[in-house]
């Protein structure tokens, strides 16, 4: 069981990081989002804006790096509906990576979801799979395997990754307090 709390840990704290960067609504975060790319395409018919070449998306210490990034706004205001971000797509904070071909945040959902090799790493640890989904408000992650690649975890206990858990949480294998 502790194995498992751990698994969800390193996948909470990657895919959590990500919420805000992509435009999460604002009580998840109130800071300025600077976006970067070689190009910006904006369409108000279709309510998007596209980013091409070398996006660079970053909100506090949250950033994301992909090749395309597309924001689509809701019909009624101002919010984002969703965003996706495909080609080479890095979400970094800190020691959490997480890795994809492609990642789609569904605001109205409250999903994240990495496709294409995903990968969630945590220090030497890692999580990888055929497609990683992160449930923002139930704070739960499903981790799918395909026919050809099942889920894979890969654990180092006693490497110290006590930044996984959350705040006051003993790290699997320790008591609190650190004893």
């Amino acid at each position: 069981m502790k194995a498992r709390s751990w698994f969800h840990a390193v996948v909470l704290c990657t895919l959590i990081a990500a919420c805000p960067a992509w435009g999460a609504a604002e009580d998840r975060s109130a800071s300025p989002i600077e976006l970067k790319a070689n190009e910006l395409h904006s369409d108000s018919n279709s309510r998007t804006a596209t980013f091409l070449g070398q996006v660079v998306a970053k909100q506090g210490d949250v950033t994301i790096y992909a090749d395309r990034l597309v924001v689509r706004y809701a019909e009624q205001a101002q919010a984002v509906e969703r965003v996706e971000a495909s080609g080479n797509v890095r979400i970094v904070q800190g020691s959490r990576r997480g890795e994809a071909a492609s990642a789609v945040y569904d605001n109205g959902r409250g999903v994240i979801t990495l496709e294409g090799n995903p990968r969630v790493y945590q220090g030497n640890d890692i999580v990888s799979g055929r497609v990683i989904t992160y449930y923002l408000d139930e704070q739960k992650s499903t981790v799918t395997g395909g026919s050809n690649e099942r889920v894979r975890a890969v654990i180092h206990p006693g490497q110290g990754s006590k930044s996984i858990g959350t705040k006051g949480d003993a790290v699997p294998g320790q008591r609190r307090g650190g004893q």
